[in-house]
């Protein structure tokens, strides 16, 4: 077998028109026996680290290259006529080598891309120390001087690269795929190679691993450019003859001695290039600081961290005990040991400039809230005494990993963060991260049947038979154990009669993983210690911002600092709403300094009223908080810990055990003061270690390994730990029987325990949520509206729980509203106008301004006189009518909309507005202007007209808001909705091959006819929460149609059912249709209130009495006292009382927080 290397090759990341995975290229070049292989892809390096640890792993010499893009001239001529791209392949021989070529491929997407990353020849000169190069492919410059000019001019840029890189390092590269050009380029090059002296290198361009992969690799090529496949004319590898080259891909050592056989040596030569190349690439993950620069009076950085920290230490910690003391030499310590000053110094600083810039950062995230020093340093707010946290959980000196914190900010700080990051450490050290678009199995049966042109009923009919499961691949979709409900029928369509879906499942099969396109990550940041070319290579994102282009699990394995700066829109919540309790009442809230044992913030807790703050508002948890009623915050960082899959069996005992309801038990008496706090249950990743460390005399730095080999179920690491483990219980004085227990619930907690240090930043920064909800709800709630605007569902969801609150959420107001939502004097919440579809920024700050500084607006028409003429025009006037901000005028909506000569009222008040403006400015320009400039143009009148009925108003709202503001169709009947139908629309996934009522308003209907001739009809429902699309066909149809029209209130009754088109998707089949104030009338017979026992007091008993006087009906009226001390109900009946469910019964009911049913 003759020895060879393949150095020509482009994998997945040659995003174009590479479909070779690194894994599977190394794999093969393994398998022939080489002992190297390289990755020269085009234009870019962003597969080179993966690529050298998987040659790496498979006993392979990496040799790190790219093929760029290169022009004779400056790439800053972009005519690609006069100055055209060529290819030309660069490896790196040595360290050097590699830095420049990292400069190179950097310097084509900083300063080159014009289409394509490109450099030029000046640039290469000025980076070509450590570089070993090559005649290229047909696209090299000199081969296309061969083909397109003359052989004298590609003599003369043949020997421009041989001064460049000199005979030893440039090499005459042939390749053989049957095309004629090729073969006219290999004799003139063989001919100059022994002219020249120069080396031969015999290469295949490859760009799939196996023959077979050459249709796939076609058909990505058609997927890549967005060329339909079948077309004859678009890109793809041809021969000759125009039909496919099915030649470039990995070929054995075998193969190419036999396609080289008249030029055995250019095979030799192959080997003599590896072996030239010894660049070792480190990714052991050895850390690069970026230079932190020390004060003077200050030795080094670990000096100055130390100074830091002791004088937060006497802000945070008062008073200096000696554990504290200990705790903090003790980190100083083993950051000094592992060199990570300058970590935490770079981190501080710029935690310390965004609170100087008012910007808010979250109290931690992770395991760096274990860190005392961190803490005395501002970077985290949770005090790690206080709460037990551990540092070793964070940083352990028995296990070399690099600190990993991650910084929350609010949303709009964020940025302000980055960019003082930027200055501080200069443009060319900062860099954001890539990421890669890869194709997914889904992704790739979806492109695959659209180039195919395949049905896209039909493709989604198969990709529909692939879990929705994240790390799913075609390997685990078609086995039974990850797949058992379509596996088998899926592994059938690999033998489909229909060779396009044989095809399709094949060639996805063949791409799926394959890297397709590059992002930025949403809050990585590298910082580097000079310019980060230095390190790795860069590019650029669309918005022209610098990525690197390794992504940030490789970046780090090189050695730079990654951070992730992330945007949390809790804090800007807590911002806006602190903002806002400022600018009403003058109180200045200092959110990292709220006091956690705030009576008013628990009482809410226990009462579950927890929708909108952080962490704590699932309908779930809230069910809990009322069964626990915490009373301190431990008790809401273990209910954070435990709300969980897994750790949630716990959560009765856990609730039972506070209360004194179950005696609580520990492992052993020794395990008390670790599992006091969470009443003998091991909730914490913390108290995995802490017991090690107390039974077995294990180091913390030793537990937390402990645990990891727990966490992660390695069975050869816990057999053995175990044995020490009840060793070193055994001389602690526990016996063997009760060591082997403790180890085993050790172990069955390890799997799913939650990290206390995150559990505990999180639950601090929920508090605060919770603490501005109980003492400022009105701003808190317009905060929260604010930053959810976008999202429809979730808005609605939060004005409901306004209305239970006793909020109301008003209409939009041009003499109220502010761009956001925002509190009135009544403590009512105004509709943001900037939320409002079609009035611009600009018309929302001309308008707020203006009445900030004249007074509120008298009429519309005043409105348009006042602010800057050409503001408003017809469409923005239409939308605030619509949303109801000129209800202050006291008009009817309708009225505007009156159509009288050529226009409407609108279109009026723009016009008067615009004349009355031109009129004063010609005024103040005239000769008599300083007599006065006044108008003499009357204020046109508005008509009296007929109102538009509740649902034309509430239609019109909705176009313009998004969604039902001032009222929902279905308020009547809320009551009822709750108490007789199944579930909300939302919910329906919950009932699955179940019976389902449900209730909600048409808003949508398409009748239309089968092939067959028969009539159908789809239509839309929606409730408070959600809408659905239903089916009527044949005698359903028939049945219903006449229920269909827009605006109905229907009750349905359904079942969920498998669609016949697609089994993993669940469809409504309906079965009855009516009414909904024939179906209540019908069902409503009595109403249930449960009372809280607490609750009941005078003023109670007298505000229900007037309400069931006020709704009189035909429902009985029966109570439930509720004792949720001993968890009993006492029934209680009306015999004279009966009432009418209405939705004014609901507000009340719901703002005293009393369960309400009807029966």
């Amino acid at each position: 077998m003759p020895g060879f290397v393949h150095l020509h090759n482009h994998t997945e990341f040659s995003l174009l028109d590479g479909a070779a995975k690194i894994d599977n290229l190394c794999k093969k070049a393994a398998d022939c026996g080489m002992p190297a292989v390289a990755i020269t892809d085009h234009g870019n390096m962003y597969g080179v680290p993966k690529f050298v640890l998987a040659a790496r792993k498979h006993g392979l010499k990496p040799i790190v290259g790219c093929e760029f893009y290169i022009c004779a001239k400056p790439i800053s001529e972009k005519n690609t006529k006069t100055n055209p791209r060529y290819h030309q392949i660069l490896w790196a021989k040595n360290a050097e080598g590699y830095k420049n070529l990292s400069k190179l491929c950097s310097y084509g997407y900083t300063d080159g891309f014009y289409y394509k990353p490109r450099i030029d020849k000046d640039t290469l000169a000025q980076h070509s120390e450590g570089l070993i190069g090559s005649t290229c492919c047909l696209a090299g410059e000199v081969n296309r001087a061969i083909i397109d000019k003359s052989e004298e001019e590609a003599e003369q840029i043949l020997n421009w690269y041989i001064d460049l890189f000199g005979k030893e390092d440039y090499y005459i590269e042939i390749q053989r795929h049957g095309l004629g050009d090729m073969e006219k380029c290999n004799s003139v090059l063989l001919r100059w190679a022994k002219k020249y002296g120069l080396k031969t290198i015999a290469t295949n361009d490859v760009h799939y691993v196996n023959e077979e992969d050459s249709d796939a690799h076609d058909l990505l090529l058609a997927l890549q450019t967005a060329s339909d496949y079948y077309d004859p004319n678009r890109f793809r590898f041809t021969d000759d003859h125009g039909q496919l080259n099915r030649n470039f891909y990995f070929k054995t050592p075998e193969e190419m001695g036999q396609l080289f056989s008249d030029v055995p040596q250019a095979l030799d030569y192959t080997l003599e290039l590896a072996e030239k190349c010894d660049f070792e690439m480190n990714l052991n993950g050895d850390m690069f600081l970026p230079n932190y620069k020390v004060p003077e009076g200050f030795t080094d950085m670990d000096e100055y961290l130390a100074h830091l920290t002791w004088e937060g230490a006497k802000i945070k910690y008062p008073e200096m005990t000696s554990d504290l003391s200990e705790r903090i030499l003790y980190e100083l310590k083993i950051m000094k040991k592992m060199g990570y000053a300058g970590y935490f110094l770079i981190v501080q600083s710029f935690t310390t400039v965004a609170r100087q810039k008012g910007v808010y950062v979250g109290p931690g995230r992770g395991s760096a809230a274990g860190s005392v020093v961190a803490y005395c340093l501002g970077i985290i707010n949770v005090d790690p005494m206080r709460y037990q946290l551990l540092f070793e959980r964070f940083l352990n000196p028995d296990r070399v990993s690099p600190p990993d914190i991650d910084i929350d900010f609010d949303d709009e700080g964020r940025q302000e963060v980055i960019d003082y990051v930027v200055e501080e450490y200069g443009r060319r050290s900062v860099s954001q991260v890539i990421t890669y678009g890869t194709m997914g199995v889904k992704t790739a049966l979806r492109d695959v049947g659209r180039t195919l042109n395949i049905p896209l009923t039909e493709v989604n009919r198969i990709a529909k038979m692939v879990p929705d499961r994240p790390g799913i691949n075609f390997k685990k979709a078609l086995s039974m154990e990850h797949n058992p409900d379509f596996s088998q029928e899926l592994k059938k369509t690999f033998t489909s009669p229909d060779p396009n879906i044989r095809k399709m499942m094949k060639f996805a099969q063949t791409l799926e993983g394959t890297a397709r396109h590059t992002g930025v990550h949403a809050c990585a940041v590298i910082i580097a210690p000079s310019e980060i070319t230095n390190f790795v290579p860069i590019a650029t994102a669309k918005d022209k911002s610098l990525v690197t282009q390794y992504d940030g699990p490789m970046a780090e394995k090189v050695g730079l600092l990654k951070m992730d700066f992330l945007g949390l829109k809790t804090l800007s919540i807590i911002k806006t709403c602190i903002n806002q309790v400022k600018a009403r009442y003058g109180v200045v809230i200092d959110a990292e300094n709220i006091d956690i044992t705030d009576k008013k913030t628990f009482e809410l807790y226990q009462r579950g009223e927890t929708v909108a703050t952080f962490q704590f508002e699932s309908e779930g948890m809230r069910k809990y908080l009322k069964q626990l009623k915490p009373t301190d915050i431990e008790d809401l960082i273990a209910m954070n810990a435990l709300y969980r899959p897994g750790p949630m069996d716990n959560i009765p005992t856990f609730v039972a055990r506070k209360h004194g309801r179950e005696a609580t038990v520990y492992p052993h008496d020794m395990l008390e003061p670790l599992l006091n706090m969470t009443y003998g249950i091991m909730v914490y990743q913390e108290q995995i270690m802490q017991v090690a460390q107390k039974m077995a005399s294990y180091s913390l730095g030793q537990a937390d390994l402990l645990r990891r080999a727990m966490g992660k179920k390695k069975h050869d690491v816990m057999a053995q730990e175990r044995i020490r483990f009840v060793k070193g219980a055994k001389e602690n004085g526990v016996d063997e029987k009760k060591a082997t227990e403790v180890f085993d619930t050790m172990e069955k907690f390890a799997s799913y325990g939650f990290n206390k240090s995150h559990a505990a930043a999180y639950s601090i920064l929920a508090f605060q949520t919770a603490f501005l909800k109980a003492h400022y709800p009105s701003e808190y709630m317009a905060s929260v509206l604010t930053h959810n605007v976008s999202d429809i569902t979730k808005i609605t969801f939060f004005i409901e729980e306004c209305r239970r609150m006793g909020i109301l959420v008003l209409s939009p107001c041009v003499n109220e509203s502010g761009a956001l939502f925002t509190v009135n004097d009544n403590g009512d919440i105004r509709f943001g106008l900037n939320a409002i579809k079609g009035v611009g920024h600009g018309v929302v700050e001309a308008l707020v301004t203006e009445r900030a500084e004249n007074g509120p607006y008298s009429t519309i028409f005043e409105m348009t006189k006042r602010i800057p003429m050409g503001t408003v025009n017809r469409k923005v006037m239409e939308a605030l009518a619509y949303s109801g901000a000129f209800d202050a005028f006291e008009e009817q909506r309708s009225a505007y909309f009156d159509i009288n000569d050529g226009g409407n009222v609108l279109e009026r008040a723009v016009s008067y507005g615009n004349k009355y403006q031109a009129e004063i400015n010609s005024n103040q320009a005239s000769l008599f202007g300083g007599m006065g400039a006044a108008s003499s143009l009357a204020e046109p009148k508005i008509p009296i007209c007929e109102e538009w009925t509740l649902m034309e108003r509430l239609n019109f709202e909705k176009d313009v808001i998004g969604f039902y503001l001032s009222g929902h169709p279905l308020d009547t009947y809320k009551m009822e909705i709750k108490s007789f139908t199944s579930c909300g629309i939302v919910d329906l996934d919950r009932f699955q091959n179940k019976e389902v009522k449900i209730a909600g308003i048409v808003t949508k209907t398409r009748e239309g006819m089968t092939k067959r001739g028969n009539k159908y009809a789809i239509f839309s429902i929606e409730d408070f929460s959600a809408s659905v699309e239903l089916a009527l066909f044949g005698d359903d149809y028939a049945k219903f149609r006449f229920y269909l029209d827009v605006n109905h209130m229907l009750f349905v009754s359904a079942k969920s059912i498998p669609s016949f088109r697609d089994p993993s998707v669940f469809e409504l089949k309906v079965t009855e249709i009516r009414f909904l104030a024939d179906a209540f009338k019908d069902i409503a017979k009595s109403l249930v209130l449960d009372i809280p026992l607490e609750r009941i007091n005078g003023d109670l008993i007298s505000k229900l009495e007037t309400l069931f006087l006020e709704t009189k009906g035909t429902c009985k009226l029966s109570f439930n006292i509720v004792d949720s001390a001993t968890r009993s109900k006492i029934p209680l009946s009306s015999r004279t009382m009966l009432i009418q469910p209405s939705s004014e019964m609901v507000k009340v009911l719901e703002t005293y927080n009393i369960g309400y049913s009807l029966k």
